[in-house]
């Protein structure tokens, strides 16, 4: 289905046109914020288990194997995830001082674990697609404690707010370790027969998250608008620190150069969905806000670097024919 991944590929330009019709339509989204009769969840959080859900169904015995290929590349970017950009939302929180929630929002969104978004990033970018999936899956998997603990510690410093890190957690638990392992199950019980799913789920995953950050800004439309100059600016700046200092990282480690690409995508891409499913549950509106803005950063800036790199591919493969690991695979 070679039209869905050129929709996929486009995940940016949806992005921007769903911020601009939520900033001029707010009902159009806000909608997706409403509390889903008879449980504590909204209608954000079973997007986000939707997705979560899509990710399961890729997962296979492959993935282990891929895992113990390159330990040590995935490692070094997990560690890179957890390390650089939370320290960097912190940093930027404190010196631009932002109000209490939007700093809240920051620095959460900086704790969140890589988005799904950074594998179609690695694919256009000539970077290493399997050890982008790899990352993006084992984050998912630690973040399930290391966010909440993350952002409680961080924000815990300078903040008056007390972080519900447990019942984070378990949140947590529901919208991601839940629809994760049901989707594995899925797709070990079903395989080659779920093979659709899989081919249109990426897409599913982009009209989730251009619901959610479309429900976030039209709900919080006029305190963006009071704080759009230093919010602006402030996510802005978390997000190209940390594709800066991720390939930073990579090279510090004497990684190659497709490795060092997935790294900087991966340390620079949050999953801004997530971030803010967690705000509007457990802080207040305004924190997603930042969460939000990420989700609309992430993306152009990412797909900036796609572009470059796409068309300067890693030295080893100029001047020959160059194939992805995901064109390879499919």
């Amino acid at each position: 289905m070679r039209w869905a991944r050129t929709v996929a590929n486009l995940f940016w330009l949806w992005t921007l046109i769903g911020t601009g019709w939520a900033w001029f339509f707010p009902a159009h989204f806000t909608w997706a914020g409403e509390v889903i009769p008879g449980t504590p969840f909204n209608l954000i959080h079973l997007g986000l288990g939707v997705i979560m859900l899509g990710m399961g169904l890729t997962l296979s015995f492959s993935d282990l194997r891929s895992a113990l290929a390159m330990p040590k590349a995935a490692l070094i970017g997990i560690v890179g995830q957890f390390l650089i950009m939370p320290l960097i939302g912190w940093g930027i929180a404190r010196a631009f001082q932002l109000e209490e929630q939007l700093a809240l929002g920051v620095i959460l969104v900086s704790c969140c674990p890589g988005g799904t978004a950074s594998n179609v990033v690695s694919y256009l970018a000539r970077a290493n697609v399997a050890l982008s999936v790899l990352m993006t899956m084992c984050s998912t998997m630690l973040a399930i404690v290391l966010t909440p603990y993350l952002t409680k510690g961080y924000a815990s410093i300078d903040l008056t707010f007390e972080v519900p890190a447990g019942k984070m957690v378990l949140t947590l638990l529901v919208i991601v370790l839940i629809p994760v392992l049901l989707g594995a199950f899925l797709n070990r019980g079903f395989g080659e027969r779920l093979r659709t799913v899989r081919e249109i789920s990426p897409l599913l995953s982009i009209l989730v998250i251009v619901i959610i950050v479309g429900a976030i800004v039209g709900g919080n439309k006029a305190d963006i608008e009071k704080h759009f100059g230093v919010l602006f600016l402030a996510v802005f700046l978390v997000h190209a620190a940390g594709f800066t200092l991720g390939y930073g990282w990579a090279k510090v480690f004497r990684l190659g150069e497709r490795e060092c690409r997935t790294v900087c995508i991966e340390v620079g891409m949050q999953n801004s969905g997530l971030g803010a499913a967690l705000a509007v549950k457990h802080f207040t509106p305004l924190a997603a806000a930042p969460c939000a803005i990420s989700a609309l950063y992430h993306c152009l800036i990412g797909s900036f670097l796609a572009s470059v790199w796409r068309a300067r591919g890693p030295k080893r493969e100029v001047g020959q024919g160059v194939e992805s690991a995901s064109e390879s695979s499919g």
